[in-house]
C-alpha cells in the first residue's frame, strides 16, 4: 500500500492555478503532522527537484517562491500545494514525500525522505 496519495494534477494554461493534495493512506503515515512533508517534481529528462516543504517551518525552492503555497490540514491529514501563475517550466510529475525525522526546517534533499507517493502529472500549456 502506497503510504501517500497525491491528487489534483491536470492540464492548465500558463498563468493558471492548481491545488495539489497529499493525503496519508492507511496508517503508515498518520498523523501526517508528525512528519516533514515535502513536494518534489520531475520533468522529462531532468532530475527530481525540491519544490516546497513543511515542518515547523516552511521552505520553498527559489523558482516557486511567491507563486506556490504549501499548507497542512491536520483534521484532514492532508498537505496541500497551491500553485499560482503557472508556467510551462512547472510541468512535471509532482510527488509528495514524508521524512520521519522531524527537522525544524524541511530538507530539500530527496534522499532524506522515507516515504513517497506515486505522483500526479501537472502539465502547463503555453
Amino acid at each position: 500500500q502506497v503510504p501517500l496519495v497525491e491528487s489534483g494534477g491536470g492540464l492548465v494554461q500558463a498563468g493558471g492555478s492548481l491545488r495539489l493534495s497529499c493525503a496519508a493512506s492507511g496508517r503508515t503515515i498518520s498523523p501526517i503532522n508528525r512528519y516533514v512533508i515535502g513536494w518534489f517534481r520531475q520533468a522529462p529528462g531532468k532530475e527530481r527537484e525540491f519544490v516546497a516543504g513543511i515542518s515547523f517551518n516552511i521552505r520553498y525552492a527559489d523558482s516557486v517562491l511567491g507563486r506556490f503555497t504549501i499548507s497542512r490540514d491536520n483534521g484532514q491529514d492532508t498537505v496541500y500545494l497551491h500553485m499560482d501563475y503557472l508556467t510551462p517550466e512547472d510541468t512535471g510529475v509532482y510527488f509528495c514525500a514524508a521524512d520521519q525525522e522531524f527537522t525544524i526546517v524541511p530538507s530539500p534533499n530527496a534522499n532524506e525522505y522515507d516515504y513517497w507517493g506515486q505522483g500526479t502529472q501537472v502539465t502547463v500549456s503555453s
